[in-house]
């Protein structure tokens, strides 16, 4: 009987440390971080959405979210001083973009769409690049490097 016991406490201490690992994991990826690489912020959807709203379409689909330009001055970045900025996908996957798209108004880091929350394929946050390429449109954003 003893060894049964421990085998199901064994098991039961897995099954916790595994649950409990992977909620660490989705309560991470939905923050957006912010970075020089010296300085950062962390922002949530609920920040995204105290800091305003703007609207913006790719591939016929309207999203709501944040000027990138505006995302970037309130986490303490000059956006007009700025050389690029990289955006970092959850999967490692980045795009660097020049000032003739983050400056845009309608360039977006999305919290939702239009007409309800962002597809689980596009979460915790999308970028937004209506005059952009498909590639550009990272989904899945968890960091934005400034490069001064």
């Amino acid at each position: 009987m003893k060894p049964t016991l421990f085998l199901t406490l064994l098991l039961a201490l897995l099954v916790a440390a595994c649950a409990s690992a992977g909620g660490d994991e989705n309560d991470g990826a939905s923050v957006l971080l912010v970075t020089d690489g010296a300085n950062e912020k962390r922002y949530t959807a609920e920040d995204l959405q105290a800091l305003g709203a703007g609207q913006a379409s790719f591939l016929d689909v309207a999203y709501l979210g944040i000027p990138l330009a505006v995302l970037l001055q309130d986490a303490g970045f000059d956006p007009q001083t700025l050389r690029a900025v990289k955006v970092t996908a959850l999967d490692g996957y980045s795009v660097n973009y020049e000032p003739d798209f983050f400056l845009l108004p309608d360039t977006l880091v999305s919290y939702a769409r239009l007409d309800g929350p962002l597809a689980e394929d596009e979460l915790p946050f999308r970028m937004v690049l209506p005059a952009g390429e498909g590639k550009q449109n990272v989904r899945q954003l968890v960091e934005i490097k400034v490069i001064p």
